[in-house]
């Protein structure tokens, strides 16, 4: 393995560092020559490109081929930064194209190692229609159901950025690298810089992590495990229960550790009750733990701060996970864990929880963002309910609540892969619901779903809040209630 930084790798040596000893086949477009000078007859343009190429030992600014990153084969493509400053020219179309293409038609996975100054000037508006091209490349492969994933190095900026870095389903950024889509020195003296480096497209969700190099290759595999291209893939199996009592699985349960972020380790398989085999529960089944005798208590329970909360009933369901972070628009919503994670059989499984706080409309965002990412990949989603209601303050209206919620619930009505729901705690109203399979959704039994919450029911009815119980009850609120309406299938605990 090459002892390169990779944010400053050449092209080549960024492939090597994420094949290693698999080794790397590269192709060529069929040759396209350019007039002398190239498409404008810009003087010093074809002088230019051969200190291009004596300097880097390449012909355009961008490589491609076929490879293996771990155990998974690709097509990778990798910008020439030393090449003009990695910049896009006609030629580099015709890489870029014949790239995506050889991923269509080989039916793999496309990784993008961006390091790239945007358009070349030297050839106009030839330059710059490129990007017509690639976008146009990009869309194909989506409609095939493949995937795209992009490294973006430093620098990675204009035009380069916002077609194959931005566009790619999975975006991962090295440390300090320069990302945005104006350059140095085209944007406004006083900018905070920091709003162009890695570190701040993470901050405003731009960006899914902000991977070290020398975990590169090993988070790069993970992904190209879970995103496929896979055969069909069954349903994902309903949570076990945790206990209140530090986490512990509960009848039915997963039994292991399930490591966080990018982590391999950890065995949890984490299937439903009552079998360990991925079987559905039974509605109506008895659970092992006492059910709330009222709707005052079935709230009391949901709201009940030593509850297990979505991180580890992620934590206790996957081996590995990868976070998706950030609704592409400027926001993100902390409340709200969204992506793609192994389990330790292999299945991979999409996931969108709730933390138990109001969602934001960036949450929504993401979280409609995710289900259509697994949606035209192929891939389960497990939704996780647990929320008061969508966040209600002035700054969610302005940001977009309704439509948020309104793009959340069209995803999910519109999948085609199975989505499993299993409410683990509150489930308030309509922001709870728009992430609930219709059908398919769960409950435990320290859980409750109303149409409004108990409180604000009592006092839109103008009850005094000694009635509140009462209210509750009037409700039908409780776990058991659910099974009953036939909103929920089954009780898990």
């Amino acid at each position: 393995m090459p002892d390169a930084t990779p944010a400053r790798a050449t092209a080549r040596e960024a492939i090597a560092l994420l094949t290693g000893a698999a080794g790397f086949t590269e192709h060529r477009p069929p040759p396209s020559p350019l007039p002398p000078d190239g498409p404008l007859g810009w003087a010093g343009y074809d002088a230019a490109r051969e200190r291009a190429s004596a300097r880097t030992g390449e012909e355009e600014s961008v490589v491609y081929g076929t490879g293996v990153v771990g155990d998974r084969a690709c097509v990778l493509l990798s910008f020439e930064f030393g090449f003009l400053g990695g910049s896009l020219g006609r030629q580099t179309g015709d890489r870029l194209a014949a790239a995506y293409e050889l991923a269509l038609t080989r039916r793999l996975p496309l990784l993008a190692l961006v390091a790239t100054g945007g358009s070349r000037m030297q050839e106009g508006m030839v330059a710059l229609t490129q990007l017509q091209r690639v976008a146009a490349a990009s869309v194909r492969l989506r409609a095939a159901g493949l995937p795209q994933i992009a490294v973006v190095r430093d620098p990675t900026t204009g035009g380069g950025w916002a077609t194959v870095g931005a566009g790619a389903d999975v975006v991962l950024a090295l440390p300090g690298a320069q990302v945005g889509f104006a350059g140095s020195r085209v944007r406004p003296p006083d900018a905070d810089p920091y709003a162009y480096s890695a570190e701040g497209q993470f901050a405003a969700g731009q960006v899914d992590a902000v991977v070290p190099a020398d975990e590169l290759t090993a988070t790069v595999t993970h992904w190209l495990r879970a995103l496929g291209p896979h055969e069909e893939l069954p349903a994902a199996p309903v949570p076990g229960a945790l206990s209140a009592g530090g986490g512990e699985p509960g009848a039915g349960a997963g039994t292991g550790a399930g490591a966080g972020t990018g982590s391999a380790a950890g065995t949890g398989s984490g299937a439903g009750t009552p079998s360990a085999a991925g079987a559905e529960p039974t509605a109506g089944s008895v659970p092992a733990a006492p059910l709330p005798e009222t709707g005052r208590e079935a709230v009391a329970r949901a709201r009940d701060p030593r509850r297990p909360r979505a991180e580890a009933y992620l934590a206790d369901y996957f081996a590995v996970r990868l976070p998706l972070h950030g609704d592409r628009s400027g926001s993100t919503d902390p409340g709200l864990l969204c992506g793609f994670g192994l389990r330790a059989d292999g299945q991979p499984v999409a996931y969108v929880a709730q933390c138990g706080t109001p969602t934001r409309p960036a949450g929504y965002r993401v979280a409609a963002r995710t289900i259509r990412l697994a949606d035209r990949l192929g891939i389960p989603v497990l939704t996780l309910v647990d929320t008061p209601g969508a966040a209600n303050d002035a700054e969610a209206e302005r940001a977009g609540a309704g439509a948020a919620i309104a793009d959340t619930f069209a995803a999910i009505a519109a999948a085609r892969v199975p989505v499993t729901t299993l409410v683990i705690g509150e489930g308030g109203s309509g922001g709870a619901l728009a992430l609930a399979a219709p059908g398919n959704t769960h409950v435990t039994v320290d859980s409750y779903f109303s149409v409004i919450a108990p409180e604000l029911a009592a006092a839109i009815l103008k009850r005094p809040s000694s009635e509140t119980g009462a209210t509750a009850d009037q409700l039908r609120l409780r776990p058991q209630d659910l099974v009953d309406l036939g909103f929920a299938r089954s009780i898990v605990g």
